[in-house]
């Protein structure tokens, strides 16, 4: 992850880094590309760790690919189709 030292902050910018100061917010842009924006607190490390692995997991472009392709199949399968595929049922 890289850290960039922000001098002068534009309007825009900080109307996004008070959004972000609570809940986090998603950017996406138009090309679809998506970001994750949120505020790190020093004090709480688990939220960092946390913060940290949501935005590498989100950079990594073929687990969003995979998750993506995922999200749009339509097949289901009932609990009780797959306990029979499993030889779970009785």
């Amino acid at each position: 992850m890289k850290t960039v030292d922000l001098m002068h902050v534009v309007d825009a910018v900080e109307e996004l880094l008070d959004l972000a100061t609570d809940d986090g917010v998603l950017l996406r842009l138009p090309n679809g590309k998506v970001f994750l924006l949120r505020a790190v607190a020093e004090d709480d490390e688990e939220d960092n760790d946390f913060a940290d692995e949501i935005a590498r997991t989100r950079q990594n472009s073929a687990l969003m690919k995979l998750l993506e392709a995922r999200s749009q199949e339509q097949s289901r399968v009932t609990a009780e189709e797959a306990r029979r595929r499993l030889g779970l049922d009785t």
